[in-house]
C-alpha cells in the first residue's frame, strides 16, 4: 500500500496543519516531514501542506480540551527538539489522545507517550540551562547582546523569562545555530535575523562592536569569580556536570583575562 509523506514549512502551526489534514481525510500510513529535513521514502507520495492557522488553532484548541495541560506542553517542547522523525512520534501521540476516553499523559506503556516525555524532558533541561548561562554584553548601541547555540530550539521557551527579568533594558538573544533571535525594545518582543561580519567570532568581545563599559564589567566579573572560587574545594567533575563545557566559550568568567 502506498503511503503519503506530508511536507510542511517547519513551523509548529505547519505541523498542526498536517495533523488536521490527517484527521480530515482519515488517513493512515502517514509520515510528516519538515521541508528542511526531507528523506525520500520508497513507494511514498509527497504532499505539500500549506500552513493554515485557523486549522492549526482548531487542532491545538481541541488537543488542550481533550488532553491535560501537561500533554500539550510536552508535545510543544518535544516539537522544538527538531529531532529527526519527532513529528511522527507526536502524530501517534495526538491520535492516541483523541482516541482515548481518559487522560493519557502518564501512560508510559504507550511508546509515543514515553518517547514524547523523554524528548520534552531534554528540551526542558536545555531551556533552564539557557536561562542560567546566557551572558549579555553591552554593545556600542546600548543594546545588550547574547548569542547562544542550544541543542534544541528553545528561544520560544526562554522569551518570557528574559522579558520579565530584563524589562528595563533593550536586548537581543541570538541563536547562531539557527540564525534567528529575539529583540526586546522595552515595549515589544520581535523575531529578528541579522547579518554578521564575515569571520565574526561570537566567543570574543570585539572592541569594534562592544562598549568600553562592557570590558570593565567583564574584568570585574572575572575578578569576582576568581575570588569566590576556592581552589582547595574545586570539584571539576561536579562543575562540568552543572556547567557543561560546551557553554564555556560564551561565559565571561571562562574567558582569558584582558
Amino acid at each position: 500500500m502506498t503511503g503519503k509523506t506530508l511536507i510542511y514549512d517547519g513551523s509548529f502551526e505547519g505541523f498542526l496543519s498536517c495533523v488536521f489534514y490527517v484527521f480530515e481525510y482519515k488517513l493512515a500510513n502517514i509520515s510528516i516531514q519538515s521541508e528542511f529535513a526531507i528523506q525520500n521514502a520508497l513507494f511514498s507520495e509527497n504532499v505539500t501542506i500549506i500552513t493554515n492557522t485557523s486549522k492549526s488553532d482548531r487542532v491545538w484548541k481541541g488537543l488542550k480540551q481533550k488532553a491535560s495541560s501537561i500533554s500539550s506542553t510536552k508535545i510543544y517542547y518535544a516539537f522544538l527538539s527538531e529531532q529527526l522523525g519527532v513529528e511522527n512520534v507526536l502524530l501517534n501521540y495526538i491520535e492516541y489522545i483523541f482516541n482515548s476516553n481518559e487522560k493519557v499523559d502518564t501512560d508510559f506503556t504507550q511508546p509515543s507517550v514515553l518517547k514524547t516525555s523523554q524528548i520534552a524532558k531534554n528540551v526542558s533541561r536545555e531551556k533552564h540551562r539557557m536561562e542560567a548561562f546566557v551572558r549579555f554584553k553591552l554593545t556600542k548601541d546600548n543594546i545588550y547582546f547574547a548569542n547562544i547555540e542550544p541543542d534544541f530550539n528553545v528561544l520560544p521557551l526562554i522569551s518570557k523569562h528574559f522579558k520579565s527579568r530584563y524589562a528595563d533594558q533593550k536586548w537581543v538573544i541570538y541563536d547562531i545555530k539557527r540564525n534567528y533571535g529575539l529583540f526586546y525594545d522595552l515595549k515589544t518582543l520581535e523575531i529578528v535575523q541579522m547579518d554578521f561580519p564575515k569571520n565574526f567570532d561570537f566567543s570574543k568581545t570585539d572592541k569594534n562592536f562592544f562598549s568600553e563599559e562592557e570590558f570593565e564589567f567583564q574584568k570585574l566579573w572575572q575578578n569576582y569569580f576568581k575570588s569566590t572560587n576556592i581552589t582547595e574545594r574545586k570539584n571539576m567533575k561536579l562543575h562540568v556536570q552543572h556547567v557543561p563545557k560546551r557553554y564555556w566559550k560564551y561565559l565571561s568568567e571562562k574567558q582569558p583575562k584582558f
